[in-house]
C-alpha cells in the first residue's frame, strides 16, 4: 500500500458528477486549479496557453465497478472499465487535457476541465509535441 497526497484541488462551478460533461471539450466551464504552497516552485514555468495533462483523484467514483455501459448509454454493450474513460474504476485516477488561461500565484485558471468542485489534484504534466510537431 502507498499514499499519494493531493497537491491541490479543483475549484469549479460543476458540483454534480452526473450532470458534468463526460469530456472537457464537451462544454466544461472554465475552472481553477488551487495548489498547495509547498509545490509553488513546481508551477513557476507554467504560462497562459500551456497545454497540460492534469491527474486527479476521482474521489466520488465507485471503486467496485469493473464493467460499464460506455458514456452511460445502456444501448451500448457492457465494456470493461480499462477500455473506457469511466470515472468508476478500482483506482479512479482522472486524466484531463487542459489549457491554461491565466496564472495567479498558486492558482491556474483552465479550460476544458470536466472535474467537479473539490476534486483532489494528484499531478500535472506538460503535453509534449508529437515527433511530427517537433
Amino acid at each position: 500500500m502507498f499514499e499519494v497526497p493531493p497537491i491541490g484541488r479543483v475549484e469549479s462551478p460543476l458540483t454534480d458528477p452526473a450532470s458534468a460533461p463526460k469530456q472537457g471539450d464537451e462544454g466544461a466551464p472554465e475552472a481553477w486549479l488551487i495548489f498547495e504552497a509547498h509545490v509553488a516552485a513546481g508551477l513557476r514555468d507554467i504560462e497562459p496557453g500551456a497545454e497540460l495533462l492534469l491527474i486527479t483523484w476521482l474521489d466520488r467514483a465507485d471503486r467496485d465497478v469493473l464493467t460499464v455501459h460506455p458514456r452511460g448509454d445502456h444501448t451500448r454493450p457492457p465494456t470493461g472499465v480499462f477500455s473506457t474513460r469511466s470515472p468508476d474504476r478500482p483506482n479512479p485516477l482522472g486524466l484531463h487535457r487542459i489549457t491554461v488561461r491565466s496564472v495567479e500565484g498558486l492558482r491556474l485558471r483552465v479550460a476544458d476541465l470536466e472535474a467537479v468542485n473539490g476534486t483532489p489534484i494528484i499531478d500535472v504534466k506538460p503535453v509534449l509535441p508529437t515527433q511530427a510537431e517537433r
